[in-house]
């Protein structure tokens, strides 16, 4: 085949698919080797390196043959040999990390549910577990030294810790403490070694360090000001929303949000960076200040927020997924938009390989897709036929979001929430003038209480039609649909996702189906107002 003809050929391809996709095979083979290590173990990790090297290889054969019928371009050696080389490199590491754990002395001791006084660095705030008895939390905590059974030693590793809420809730990340407890094996598989349940307070504890604790100064003061300035319901969702700290959530708030679909507005997620860095984008440019400039402060704004929530995998995760997911709305460059993402998730699974089983992380790369690919499909489709810009933004990004996570929620949780896209798409207008008033009223809490106060009274409202709508969306009688989890629950979600989509392409159906919407919307809304 002539130059000309491949040229000719890339560029119907490139004009037929407009998202540069090459990474996407690298992205899925290194996430499922590693997800299966850690679920599987060391043999598990071989094993599917192994096969996933053999599926790249077999399917690159076929792909080449299939292109060369076709006169296109098939996938290239040099790409076939990046992928199993990432594939080998991804697996080698997996396997002697997850040979560690398996070896792990804490481990072994887990299983006889030993003692053990054991010396750790926090990794994250203590997070309550909502469980019957009396109120525990759970934190994640990093060895530097263990005793068990008069043997001391100077492992790593890291520890779940579930300790009483009445001692451990002011404890901070970063601060290193001493403890003392009953081994026991992890709950979950996520590269932790063992249990450590702690019946009382750390034996001993050491100073945050000046960044920890100021960003727990931050976060103090925040709660404080809207506890001091609003109802409880609304005054322990505003730092949810914010900062993602739940503590003082109504339980009955967050049983209400979990069935309207609309937990992820209470975890640090890309939204959050997307809403933040977008407002300063939007202050900067307005006063005329060069982009060098907005660069700078944009970053320095992130990295000071990314301290306040916590700079964790996943806190961590979001920032990245949220300024990939503003960039591409942004510069409308969207094809670059896939291999930033790419990128992306493969850095933070090889720095934190646990991230490849974590929730979390799958929801926000899922939704960070469907922001960066799908919406704008979808916003175009519905501009095309008279929706306004506002209109149509509101409803994509919602729809997209609820599409592309439907399957991991199913997978998860066993059920699919029906009112998600309704509730999400209701919520959308107050979920950034939230966040914004929240983080503006953070800042002015250093300086004064009084004014925070009187400026939090700003998300007073929105907060209330936040509630209002999760009450509302909750009360409905079929408001998630129940499935099996796992696999199968995952596969028929995507089914029915699938299934709606296509039969919306025929005009009879959309008029059918817009008409039952806003039918539904009208007294559905008129249910929430009265």
């Amino acid at each position: 085949m002539s130059t000309d003809a491949v040229s000719s050929a890339t560029a119907q391809t490139e004009e037929f698919l407009p998202f540069d996709v090459r990474l996407v095979p690298a992205v899925a083979v290194c996430w499922s080797i590693t997800a299966v290590g850690i679920l599987g173990g060391p043999g598990a990790a071989v094993a599917a390196t192994a096969s996933t090297s053999v599926v790249v290889l077999l399917g690159s054969l076929v792909l080449r043959r299939l292109a060369t019928r076709c006169a296109a371009p098939g996938p290239s050696w040099a790409g076939v040999a990046t992928v199993i080389a990432l594939a080998l490199c991804f697996g080698g590491a997996i396997w002697l990390q997850m040979c560690a754990v398996a070896e792990h002395p804490v481990a072994a001791a887990a299983e006889k549910r030993a003692w053990i006084t054991a010396s750790v660095r926090l990794e994250e705030d203590p997070r309550r577990l909502t469980s019957a008895g009396p109120s525990m939390v759970m934190t994640k905590a990093e060895l530097t030294r263990a005793d068990v059974g008069g043997d001391a030693l100077y492992v790593g590793g890291r520890v779940s810790i579930i300790a009483p809420e009445s001692s451990w809730s002011t404890l901070l990340p970063g601060q290193q403490i001493t403890v003392r407890g009953r081994l026991g094996e992890p709950i979950r598989p996520d590269m932790t070694v063992a249990v450590i349940r702690v019946p009382g307070p750390p034996v001993t504890v050491g100073e945050p360090g000046t960044i920890s604790a100021a960003a727990g100064t931050v976060r103090s003061e925040l709660t404080a000001v809207a506890q001091n300035s609003m109802p409880p319901d609304r005054a322990g969702l505003l730092p949810g929303l914010v900062v993602g700290d739940v503590s003082r959530m109504d339980e009955t708030v967050a049983e209400n949000f979990r069935a309207a679909g609309l937990t992820h507005l209470t975890a640090v997620s890309g939204a959050n960076f997307s809403i933040l860095i977008g407002a300063v984008l939007l202050v900067l440019r307005s006063i005329g200040i060069g982009p060098r400039a907005t660069v700078a402060v944009a970053f320095v704004v992130l990295v000071a927020f990314v301290i306040v929530a916590r700079p964790s995998p996943s806190v961590l995760r979001a920032a990245v997924m949220g300024s990939i997911g503003l960039l591409a709305l942004v510069t409308g460059r969207r094809r670059q938009a896939v291999p930033a993402l790419c990128g992306a998730v493969l850095g933070l699974l090889a720095w934190w390989p646990r991230l490849a089983v974590d929730v979390g992380f799958v929801l926000s790369v899922f939704a960070t897709a469907g922001l960066v690919l799908v919406a704008p499909i979808w916003v175009d489709w519905l501009r095309a036929r008279g929706w306004p810009r506002a209109a149509s933004e509101v409803v994509a990004v919602a729809a997209a979001a609820h599409a592309v996570t439907a399957p991991v929620v199913a997978a998860m949780t066993g059920t699919i929430s029906v009112v998600g896209v309704v509730a999400n798409v209701l919520v959308a207008p107050v979920v950034a003038p939230i966040t914004v008033v929240g983080i503006v009223t953070a800042v002015i809490a250093t300086v004064s209480t009084s004014l925070a106060e009187l400026t939090a009274q700003l998300a007073s409202a929105p907060l209330w039609w936040l509630i209002t709508v999760a009450e509302r969306a909750a009360s409905v009688p079929v408001a998630g649909l129940v499935v099996p989890d796992g696999l199968l629950g995952a596969a028929l979600a995507a089914v029915g996702t699938a299934t709606l989509l296509v039969a919306l392409r025929f005009r009879v159906l959309r008029w059918v189906a817009a008409v039952v919407a806003i039918a539904a919307l009208a007294m559905w809304t008129a249910h929430v107002l009265w």
